[in-house]
């Protein structure tokens, strides 16, 4: 683990760039950015051109580390290059950002109102890879859709269980257990899935650390005391589905909640723009997350 990048991810003042849309959302996140399908005929082709598009998002003069803290990366990403190094190795030594990977493999069909993550397979050798990539952290994501007691126990366990591989391997796991804002009980939901992670947290060794990548709670400031816990490097907020405006809204009335917002990042930038425009969008993309996530 490397002793900077850790004291910057704990009090550093900043946000974490989600840029790794995956195989499945791909093809949207380029839709959105004004690339259709028409641009590619292969999944290569495809990947090539979100790789155009991250490594325009990076190495924007908007994207800077006094705003971000760090930038999560599709695997895809991790072995791509931007300028002859390493996507990871370009964040860090070029731009002083973080990198961390995505490491799901997509979600289970729903069960007991949760989706579960797929069985990761070949995790221990993407583990490696990561670790020779300079990576810092890993992420991966479940999704909680009713306040189902036994659903969402079910969610942290195995977000802990996979968590306990990746600290092993000596990166910072980001547990990520979305509950969905279409959730019709999504305050009763949080409050279980808090208790749950306490549970696990207070069973972890103590020199683990972990990271929590969680949906803007309903009610405001709930994650404040786990904020406090020595295990827990920093919580960090998705997106969730809300328009750019309206999660910066909610995001800064949570104290010591900071973003890691995907969708709402991107959402107004397009292949189409120049260099000057596509820099000024990102940039109020980034002020706006900014000012929400240092409340």
């Amino acid at each position: 683990m490397n002793q900077e990048q850790l004291n910057r991810m704990t009090s550093g003042k900043g946000f974490i760039a989600a840029l790794d849309q995956s195989g499945g959302s791909t093809p949207k996140a380029l839709k959105a950015y004004g690339v259709d399908e028409s641009a590619y005929s292969n999944d290569e082709e495809m990947f090539t051109r979100v790789h155009e598009m991250r490594t325009r998002i990076i190495k924007s003069p908007s994207f800077t580390k006094e705003q971000i803290l760090a930038a999560i990366l599709f695997e895809n990403t991790m072995d791509r290059k931007i300028d002859d190094l390493y996507t990871a190795d370009y964040l860090w030594e070029k731009k002083g950002i973080v990198p961390i990977l995505k490491v799901d493999k997509g979600l289970a069909a729903e069960k007991d109102g949760v989706q579960l993550m797929k069985p990761i397979d070949g995790l221990s050798a993407l583990l490696d890879r990561a670790v020779e990539r300079h990576i810092f952290g890993t992420k991966m994501r479940s999704v909680i859709k009713e306040a189902n007691k036994e659903g969402i126990k079910a969610v942290i366990e195995q977000q802990f269980a996979v968590g306990k591989e990746i600290i092993a391997k000596g990166l910072v796991p980001i547990l990520e257990p979305e509950v969905d804002i279409h959730c019709a009980k999504k305050e009763e939901a949080e409050a279980i899935m808090l208790e749950e992670i306490k549970a696990n947290v207070a069973n972890l060794p103590a020199a683990d650390k972990i990271m929590l990548k969680v949906t803007i709670p309903t009610k405001e400031n709930l994650y404040e005391e786990l904020m406090k816990d020595p295990h827990v490097v920093r919580i960090v907020a998705l997106s969730g589905g809300y328009p750019q405006d309206e999660a910066n809204e909610k995001l800064a009335k949570n104290r010591g909640l900071i973003a890691s917002f995907s969708r709402a990042l991107a959402q107004d930038l397009r292949a189409s723009q120049s260099d000057a425009e596509f820099d000024k969008v990102l940039k109020t993309a980034i002020d706006g997350i900014y000012r929400a996530s240092i409340t």
